[in-house]
């Protein structure tokens, strides 16, 4: 069977979107309503952590519904092979980095994330090789 490999990403960076946008608008709620949970000095780790996890997670999405309309335009001319490969990157990125910084502020150890923040740099190195394979394949 023949992956559609166009839509899958448009579907994927539009959830993924709205997930993170959701996150943001949630975090924006805490601000709001002063939740000491997250506004506390002692919960700066906490903060910053889904901060990045927002951030990161919302731009990925934009990089998925690019992906995507890239591979539409046919601006891109990777063998079969190699969009499994980039795409199978770039939505391991996108769990990974967002998920490495938010699980890194459900628990932290003082002024240091949690242990989940040990999947961020695998996350990047996903993401970096994505890049670099639409790169070269454009």
């Amino acid at each position: 069977m023949q992956t559609n490999y166009a839509q899958r990403h448009l579907r994927f960076g539009w959830w993924s979107l709205l997930l993170f946008a959701t996150l943001g608008l949630t975090l924006e709620t805490l601000h709001g309503l002063k939740v000491r949970a997250y506004l506390d000095v002692s919960n700066e780790t906490r903060r910053l952590m889904w901060t990045l996890a927002h951030a990161h997670g919302t731009l990925l999405g934009l990089v998925h519904v690019a992906f995507g309309l890239t591979l539409k335009s046919a601006a891109l001319v990777p063998s079969a092979l190699n969009v499994r490969a980039i795409s199978s990157a770039l939505i391991a990125a996108s769990v990974l980095l967002p998920g490495g910084f938010f699980l890194g502020g459900i628990a932290f150890y003082g002024g240091d994330p949690g242990l989940g923040v040990l999947l961020v740099p695998f996350g990047a190195m996903s993401l970096i090789a994505a890049v670099f394979m639409i790169a070269r394949a454009t």
